[in-house]
């Protein structure tokens, strides 16, 4: 068995078991998460994520383990920060569906799982676009540079509405929906008949919505592992994000309206990474291409950088401006 082998199986084995102590002991079906709850379980994951990196190191100490290494947490770094966003929308579609709060962990956990095979097999095909069309790279880095420009300028952008997406109306034709309330049930029987709930309609709703995510994340990985051979990688790195995105969802759905510059700080994470993606090709233009690459270092370095100023950031215009309307003299609604 060789050390990509080992690591493969060492990965499974550890999602596996992560997946069972998470389920089993730090999350209780049918509960409401408290802080923290959500606090613990952000900590585990983060916690293991950080663990499997070390075991990357070990496993090649001597050889590529660190620049693996350094490669992996950048990736993490990345795909956790792109992940946040998808808070917000998560928030709206609870609502929209009428979810009880006991029901968000099971809702979240079904709408993660369907969002890692996406990515699985999103990666599996952005691997084998790379290794045969190595230009493909470059429209990668189009595609992020244009995204980021939009994301940024678009301050006013509308609110999602999930009543108005066009994946929600068709689901509405494709399947039967009631709109009882059937606790924390996927599917009931009226008549014979199966119907899906709202519960079950909230959770295709969380993997769609992913799977537009994806859209960008994936392409973004593949700036900072751009070799297809180092698959593992960037499974490694995008499950154990998203796994985290769960427990983060609790621990930061109280507090996301107090991070409104967090979209132009990811903004500016899509432009640096389209970009890095897009310096190589001067080197046709007769620009040295020992100027033309990166350290990985310095590409982790810049993600905390545009993550952290976003944030903190945004706390200073918050205390700045204690009410959304400084000209009214009336506090604020109390969160529902």
């Amino acid at each position: 068995m060789n050390k990509e082998q080992v690591l493969y199986l060492v990965f499974g084995a550890v999602l596996v078991a992560a997946l069972i102590f998470d389920l089993g002991f730090l999350s209780k079906k049918d509960k409401r998460v408290t802080f923290k709850a959500a606090l613990l379980q952000t900590l585990f994951w983060v916690l293991l994520s950080l663990a499997f990196c070390g075991f990357i190191f070990i496993q090649n100490k001597g050889g590529t383990g660190k620049a693996d290494a350094i490669s992996y947490i950048t990736a993490y770094l990345l795909e956790w920060s792109l992940s946040l966003d998808n808070i917000f929308v998560f928030i709206i579609i609870f609502s929209f569906f009428g979810v009880r709060e006991k029901n968000y962990a099971r809702a979240l956990l079904a709408g993660i799982l369907m969002a890692i095979l996406f990515r699985i097999i999103f990666i599996a095909i952005g691997s084998s676009l790379v290794a045969r069309f190595d230009w493909i790279l470059y429209l990668f880095g189009v595609f992020l540079v244009y995204t980021g420009i939009k994301m940024w300028a678009d301050d006013d952008n509308p609110e999602f509405d999930p009543g108005r997406n066009r994946a929600y109306r068709i689901l509405k034709r494709m399947i039967r929906i009631t709109d009882e309330e059937c606790g924390n049930r996927f599917i009931i029987k009226k008549n014979g008949i199966r119907f899906f709930t709202r519960l079950a309609l909230a959770v295709l709703m969380l993997g769609l919505i992913d799977l537009v995510f994806a859209v960008d994340s994936i392409p973004a990985v593949f700036a900072v592992i751009p070799d297809p051979s180092k698959k593992l990688l960037i499974y490694s790195s995008n499950i154990f994000a998203v796994l985290g995105l769960r427990s983060m969802f609790f621990l930061l759905r109280g507090a996301a309206e107090r991070f409104s510059y967090l979209e132009q700080g990811i903004a500016a994470v899509l432009l640096f990474i389209g970009i890095k993606m897009l310096l190589p090709a001067l080197a046709y233009l007769g620009v040295d291409p020992r100027y033309l690459n990166m350290p990985d270092w310095l590409s982790l370095a810049l993600i905390v950088a545009c993550l952290a100023g976003s944030i903190i950031y945004s706390v200073y215009r918050q205390k700045k401006m204690p009410y959304p309307n400084p000209d009214e003299n009336e506090p604020p609604e109390p969160l529902s």
